[in-house]
């Protein structure tokens, strides 16, 4: 999806009716791991609050992501696959996530460096905020 119109509309929480659009997104990202690291179910053209990343050498679901905890902030470029160019903006080094996984299991987890960075990209993109 590259329309900025669609890309910034709110997506709405999941729910488990949306498990096959969660095993989508991470089915597009590993077919596209050669340059992309992250992806919100609104670049498949989905408005729903899903995200999968690449977490090392694996990648990962996070349902309904909120970022609870942000500190360290440092300015970032960053390019988006739906949208062109390279963009400024700030990010924080260490953050703290409420998610489900896959199974809709409540999960928390802490998050630094290069993942963090991903994961508030593709937060980002849930919210309807174009990087």
């Amino acid at each position: 999806m590259r329309d900025p119109l669609f890309l910034a509309q709110k997506s709405v929480a999941a729910t488990e009716a949306d498990r096959e659009v969660a095993k989508d997104l991470l089915d597009t990202l590993r077919a596209h791991l050669d340059g992309c690291v992250g992806m919100a179910a609104n670049m498949i053209g989905v408005l729903k609050n899903i995200i999968v990343i690449c977490d090392g050498n694996k990648q990962v679901v996070l349902i309904n992501p909120v970022i609870t905890m942000k500190s360290r902030p440092y300015p970032a470029e960053e390019g988006c696959l739906s949208l062109p160019g390279v963009k400024k903006t700030i990010r924080y080094e260490e953050i703290a996530v409420e998610f489900q996984d896959i199974d809709f299991k409540p999960k928390k987890k802490r998050y630094t460096g290069w993942t963090a960075q991903i994961i508030q990209h593709e937060v980002d993109h849930c919210n309807g905020v174009l990087i």
